[in-house]
């Protein structure tokens, strides 16, 4: 069941892995014993074995990356977070294979609701191809677009205003210029289908920042898809999947030298007053 296997010459039966299942489907006997259904594959048995002597799903410690001594250090990360910056200057050249399918299987180790995994990265992966997309969105749009901006649709003003300035100034207020763009979606029956994909797309920013790439989180595209509906299913997204949001990445034309600093937070504490039973 599930490829679960125990070197015996390793386990030392602390019972690590028994207790930290989330669905409580690991048995201490002699040896931890996985004989009952539920397990949904979170890999945590794996994660906390301190000998390595647990192996499932097909893989084993000697997969992994050990913890100790290779994590980024709090300020390090704090950096990285506060550093982030909404591209909007790309250089007009393809990112190397390599770097985007590393991107996407880092992305794809985001959590999901009940680690049901099930979030699709659809990824324009080349320059050619983007710009053939990009070129028909703006076509699509100005062949179904009003041309005077209605007073109270700001959605639908942004989008005739991106045409327009396309149009008029050869600008690219939708994409930003990027030569690639990656949209997370989800199906609508997973347990978080709003939430799952914008985590993704979280992890996949970050993780972009840290190898030099820029990102923007690209709202007005997600617009556009609202107003063509047959965009999804031509782009290879299912139709029963949820478009949660769409980043546009690629290497930079701009560089940034320091972080800007936001705070304070916008905290609220919480002080509990348990309810008084009349």
């Amino acid at each position: 069941m599930k490829d679960f296997r125990i070197d015996t010459a390793l386990c030392i039966q602390c019972g690590l892995c028994a207790k930290d299942c989330p669905m409580h489907v690991i048995e201490m006997k002699e040896t931890p014993v996985l004989e009952k259904e539920g397990c949904f594959e979170c890999g945590h048995c794996l994660a906390v074995c301190p000998t390595g002597a647990l192996s499932i799903l097909g893989f084993s410690p000697a997969d992994s990356t050990p913890l100790k001594g290779t994590l980024p250090s709090a300020k390090q990360m704090k950096t990285l977070i506060k550093g982030r910056r909404s591209v909007r200057q790309y250089r007009d050249e393809n990112v190397e294979a390599e770097t985007i399918r590393e991107l996407l299987d880092s992305t794809a180790h985001a959590p999901t609701g009940v680690n049901v995994r099930a979030v699709q990265l659809t990824v324009i992966d080349n320059k050619e191809t983007m710009n053939a997309f990009r070129d028909e969105v703006y076509t699509l749009l100005e062949s179904t677009l009003p041309e005077e901006m209605p007073d109270d649709d700001h959605t639908l003003n942004v989008l005739i205003f991106a045409v327009k300035d396309r149009k008029e100034n050869g600008s690219d207020v939708i994409f930003r210029g990027a030569p690639h763009l990656v949209i997370a979606s989800s199906p609508k029956s997973t347990p978080c289908p709003d939430a799952d994909p914008q985590i993704a797309l979280a992890y996949f920013e970050l993780m972009a920042q840290s190898m030099g790439l820029g990102t923007v989180w690209d709202g007005i595209c997600k617009r556009a898809f609202l107003r063509l509906p047959s965009l999804p299913a031509r782009l290879g997204i299912p139709e029963d999947h949820q478009i949660g949001y769409a980043i546009a990445f690629g290497k930079p034309a701009v560089q940034y030298l320091r972080t800007v600093e936001r705070g304070p937070a916008n905290v609220k504490k919480v002080k509990w007053k348990p309810h008084q039973k009349k």
